[in-house]
């Protein structure tokens, strides 16, 4: 049986969880920050010896062994213009460190590799959806299959996310990911802005990343509260939860769900849970997404992570890689945005 690991780079922390079939065989949270001062922090806790390993994959390329990675790879996966030299050394330096002890990493895709979701979805978008949140939809298509006695190919949600920085949310139908709305591309996130209207982007001009990870809906209320106290700010929790809602309606363009499952850090509030399941009801039957038995500390997509590397594996889950056609992603996240968007982002320095 493989034993696997699948890791979730998260805004707040690095999620690793391993399995060997079903058993578990790891379980950390890492906080962010330590793995960005001291990358060598997580060999120890990846020294399990391995068969495979979903590694964190920004926004995502087609399948790719660590060994074949390149410079356009990982400027793909960042998306940090040549300008911005600071904010591109996180991933790097993790990617290096990772390759240097000749682990069996592999990156995986976001959903706008996908063949499954219909070009014209694609048109003007890089952000539909990140890789972890693509493992969260593998985690949801089991949990659906196994709670309703399913097949893979039978299961229908949407899955909304609402992370420590991002709000996401992913469309699937008969097991396949067909639409979905990035962090960067919906409704305001915990920490982020979501969407940026098209006038304020033309005045700004230009900004850094930092600046997408900011003015969220903890802004509105004080960048010193925590997730658990945004309950308590009218204006920040409304901004939160109907972006959220928003996400979900727009997706019921692309299918009619069976369910609603939610994730991520936020839905568990139980504030911020109750107003999501009275008012995503009239669209289908809400639920919070079930992982793994015995879980205690691993985020649900480093859980969607280690199944995924089960699946590419071969192991018990490789029905269900198959049924995401996960292994048919192609192209780069620049395929649908203007040619000289894509041209002054890279080409000068990688091609």
């Amino acid at each position: 049986m493989p034993r696997v690991i699948g890791i979730d780079p998260g805004t707040k922390s690095f999620d690793l969880f391993g399995l060997d079939d079903e058993r578990i065989i790891l379980d950390v949270s890492i906080p962010t920050k330590e793995i960005a001062s001291n990358p060598e922090s997580v060999i120890d806790v990846l020294n399990i010896d391995p068969d495979l390993i979903v590694g964190p994959s920004g926004y995502g390329i087609p399948l790719k062994r660590i060994s074949d990675i390149t410079d356009r790879d990982i400027f793909l996966m960042s998306l940090v213009r040549t300008d911005d030299k600071r904010s591109i050394l996180g991933m790097r330096r993790c990617i290096e460190i990772l390759k240097k002890h000749d682990l069996p990493v592999c990156f995986i895709p976001g959903v706008i590799h996908l063949p499954t979701v219909p070009s014209y979805r694609k048109i003007n978008r890089i952000d539909m959806g990140t890789p972890d949140k693509l493992c969260s939809c593998a985690l949801g298509i089991r949990d659906q299959a196994l709670r309703s006695g399913i097949d893979y190919d039978q299961t229908s949600f949407i899955l909304l996310e609402i992370g420590f920085a991002h709000t996401a949310a992913i469309a699937v139908d008969a097991g396949m990911i067909v639409d979905g709305i990035g962090g960067s591309s919906g409704g305001i996130g915990f920490l982020s802005m979501g969407a940026m209207d098209a006038e304020l982007a033309y005045l700004i001009r230009g900004f850094e990343k930092e600046f997408m990870i900011g003015r969220g809906a903890r802004s509105l209320a004080g960048d010193d509260i925590m997730p658990e106290d945004i309950a308590r700010y009218d204006d920040a929790r409304c901004a939160l939860s109907e972006g959220a809602i928003k996400n979900v309606l727009a997706l019921t363009a692309s299918l009619t769900p069976e369910e609603v499952l939610l994730s991520g850090r936020l839905s568990g509030i139980p504030e911020i849970r109750d107003e999501l399941i009275e008012r995503l009801g009239v669209i289908a039957p809400v639920r919070l997404l079930k992982g793994f038995s015995g879980v205690k500390i691993a985020k649900k997509s480093a859980q969607g992570a280690a199944l995924i590397a089960n699946g590419l594996f071969r192991g018990r889950y490789e029905d269900l890689v198959q049924t995401m056609r996960i292994n048919e992603a192609r192209g780069t996240v620049l395929d649908y945005v203007p040619p000289e968007c894509a041209n002054l982002s890279y080409s000068m320095e990688y091609e």
